[in-house]
């Protein structure tokens, strides 16, 4: 059968939360995904933003067919997962993002994209890339959307089509290691002055205010994911000068240690935030288990073929049947995988 890598963790979320989403509002009114996160699934907030972190040329959306294969400012070659949470809810569009000037009117019911290349859950995450989108700016933003549906639908409308028919995804995290703990040179004061655990200590006390000022606005279904191994992309492999069947330690034990610990947050919220279903995606399980067991999926190699216009850092990816490189390998390629 034909699948699309790492998808299936989200779409297996779907099924758990669908029941939430039915129901309660106008019918021609489906379900509604609000997109937080960073380049991983941006839809093209950073084309208005005077930033380095831009997707706005080929070969990013050469097989979106919406655009009809021309870049839209989603980092990578096809649809992003928030796209296809929104298929997966009937919606008509994808969530629009922020930025756009058509993000007006009856758009913001189906459902609006906040994400930016280069975000994090710190401010100071991505201040290499100039501007980008921070998880605080994320919420500001979010909120202004808030006070809009009240004067589309009424205050008591507005939320109750929030909290009955309304995902809210959260993509984030990986940035605030590799652009900003782990930044090659501007962060060794950094981790000189401030241990691991220290740094994961502040991100979740962050993240913990972040999610719970959307819960204050009315969100109530949430679909969190965890930091995938970062060790084993292609930029950080490059940059330790390690081999390309093997991953960075360091990396991929921050991303297990901050996982563990957004875990454990997730389940305090789900117990202590009344009426509020948080979902822990586990992408790190997901990416480790393509990349282990590749062929089980298909894939032609794990780690070793080399992508068409690669960075200056250079790149390989997993692949299949086709050959698609992304910035820095950091992002997640839409692939079609051989019938099985």
């Amino acid at each position: 059968m034909n699948s699309q890598i790492l998808v299936l963790a989200f779409l297996f979320l779907l099924f758990i939360i669908s029941p939430f989403v039915s129901g309660g509002l106008d019918d021609d009114i489906l379900g509604a995904s609000y997109i937080f996160g960073d380049s991983l699934v941006d839809a093209g907030n950073n084309n208005y933003l005077n930033t380095l972190s831009k997707a706005d040329i080929s070969p990013n959306g050469i097989d979106f067919k919406a655009s009809g294969g021309n870049p839209t400012g989603r980092y990578t070659n096809g649809r992003t997962i928030g796209d296809i949470v929104g298929e997966e809810l009937g919606q008509p569009n994808y969530a629009v993002p922020f930025l756009a000037p058509n993000t007006t009117g009856k758009a913001l019911l189906y459902g609006v994209n906040y994400a930016s290349g280069g975000g994090g859950i710190m401010n100071a995450t991505g201040r290499i890339f100039v501007n980008r989108l921070s998880m605080d700016i994320q919420v500001d933003f979010f909120n202004v959307t808030r006070k809009q549906m009240d004067k589309l639908l009424g205050p008591t409308k507005a939320r109750e089509h929030l909290m009955k028919k309304s995902i809210f995804s959260i993509t984030i995290g990986s940035n605030d290691f590799l652009n900003n703990y782990l930044l090659p040179v501007l962060s060794i004061g950094e981790r000189i002055s401030e241990t691991p655990e220290a740094f994961i200590d502040h991100l979740i006390t962050n993240l913990r205010g972040q999610l719970t000022r959307l819960y204050n606005l009315d969100a109530r279904k949430f679909v969190v994911g965890n930091v995938g191994p970062i060790g084993c992309i292609p930029y950080q492999k490059t940059i330790n000068q390690i081999n390309q069947d093997q991953c960075v330690e360091l990396p991929n034990k921050l991303a297990l240690q901050y996982d563990k610990r957004l875990n454990d947050l997730l389940t305090e919220l789900n117990e202590n935030l009344p009426g509020a279903t948080f979902v822990h995606a586990n992408v790190y399980e997901l990416v480790m288990e393509l990349i282990t067991n590749y062929q089980k999926y298909g894939l032609v190699a794990a780690m070793e073929v080399s992508l068409q216009g690669s960075s200056p850092v250079g790149q390989h990816l997993v692949c299949a049947e086709i050959v698609l490189s992304m910035c820095f390998g950091t992002h997640i390629i839409q692939v079609r995988l051989p019938t099985l």
